[in-house]
């Protein structure tokens, strides 16, 4: 425990100290991150759930240390992830297991130092996709894990507020919307995103039965809306809803194929109240098998617009 603090306190000194002394934050974060990532694995030969605890605290630090000197968190997110990246990059721990813990931590910190949810969450995305492609990472993976991680830690510090259900969801809206925002922006793959969006959601939440149906089809109708918002691939963004719809339930042994009706049915809800040419995409998108599951959607959905 008193490791874990001394490393906290030693990552936050010294942003603060090297921000103030050359008023560089992002290279401030990323040189901190990635430098005491890298000396942590050397001297200590940290490796799985060791290393990814002090991917965790690195980070939290990160956010801390450019909090209290009234930084942007955004900012400090990003760099906090690349220098995680750079500093983990030849390490066999999963990389998007290292990715997961890094947009976790930040969010959960953000959250600690009031921050704004939906800056830190657009900042971990633009980190995940940025600095996986600068170290030869695959981008896509990134970028689910990324939403993942990102929507895990979120559900759970909204859930700890007492939301749940559509409540929780609503809540979620801008980091929704921030993540995908950010994934649009640097050129990721907008249905990976969508993915982890919801695989995020389901762990984050511990839904079962009804209500992790209604999680799924409120979550999958929020991607829709979101990525339309900011001018993404509908389509893309509900069939990768479906997948994540998939791949969360069989965690939580839930009926896949009741999770991808659900996701569909959602995707479908929102398309229908954007227009009848989305509403004609996000069908196409859905319809037929998605990773080896059959979709049923269920109908009705009626819209005046065009």
């Amino acid at each position: 425990m008193e490791e874990k603090s001394s490393i906290f306190e030693s990552v936050k000194n010294s942003v603060v100290g090297t921000i103030r002394g050359t008023g560089d934050v992002a290279k401030a974060v990323v040189d901190t991150v990635s430098g005491t990532l890298a000396h942590t694995i050397k001297g200590t030969g940290a490796v799985g759930t060791s290393l990814i605890e002090a991917v965790s605290d690195v980070g939290r630090a990160a956010i801390r240390g450019v909090s209290d000197i009234g930084g942007d968190v955004g900012s400090a997110a990003k760099n906090a992830v690349v220098g995680t990246l750079r500093g983990t990059k030849e390490t066999s721990v999963e990389a998007a297991d290292t990715i997961k813990a890094a947009t976790s931590s930040v969010i959960k910190e953000t959250s600690a130092v009031a921050g704004d949810l939906g800056n830190a969450a657009k900042g971990a995305m633009q980190g995940a996709i940025t600095g996986a492609k600068e170290i030869g990472l695959n981008a896509t993976e990134a970028t689910a894990a990324a939403a993942n991680g990102i929507l895990k830690s979120t559900s759970e510090v909204l859930s700890g507020t007492g939301k749940t259900g559509a409540s929780l969801i609503e809540a979620s809206s801008g980091v929704i919307r921030s993540a995908i925002q950010a994934v649009v922006d640097v050129g990721g793959d907008v249905g990976s995103g969508a993915k982890g969006v919801v695989v995020g959601v389901l762990q984050g939440t511990k839904a079962s039965g009804k209500e992790a149906l209604q999680a799924i089809s409120e979550t999958t109708s929020n991607v829709v809306k979101e990525t339309s918002d900011v001018t993404g691939d509908i389509a893309k963004a509900a069939k990768g809803a479906v997948q994540g719809a998939i791949a969360g339930a069989k965690e939580i042994s839930l009926d896949t194929t009741e999770a991808a009706s659900a996701a569909a049915t959602g995707a479908l809800k929102a398309a229908e109240q954007i227009s009848s040419k989305a509403a004609q995409q996000v069908r196409k998108a859905v319809t037929g098998t998605i990773a080896g599951v059959k979709v049923v959607l269920k109908e009705p959905f009626k819209s005046n617009k065009s």
